[in-house]
């Protein structure tokens, strides 16, 4: 399964090598714009577009909305994957023989 991650290409940090700064929720990164450029888009007009961020690489323009959403649901994704690994952990703590208590004199 691909997962493409939505990003907002912030800066243009290599035009000969096609790279930019996408920014994902707050973190930048580094990636190449190479697949999403052509004649019609060309590198300078990439600034500000949102792209789908597959290893590394711009795969795809996506719509301010559609990003949205998919950032919206990745999210509640791993707010639910949070909650099972805290009820995961509550069932081992409860599995969990109770460790006996030392007494001293």
């Amino acid at each position: 399964m691909c997962l493409g991650i939505p990003g907002r290409i912030v800066e243009i940090t290599s035009v000969v090598n096609k790279l930019a700064i996408v920014d994902v929720l707050g973190v930048q990164r580094e990636i190449n714009v190479a697949c999403i450029v052509d004649d019609a888009h060309p590198i300078g007009a990439c600034i500000g577009n949102w792209v789908l961020v597959h290893v590394g690489f711009a795969m795809s323009r996506i719509d301010e909305r559609e990003a949205q959403l998919t950032l919206d649901v990745l999210q509640m994704l791993g707010e639910a994957q949070a909650e099972l690994r805290a009820m995961r952990d509550g069932d081992a703590a409860v599995a969990e023989p109770a460790s006996p208590s030392v007494a001293t004199a």
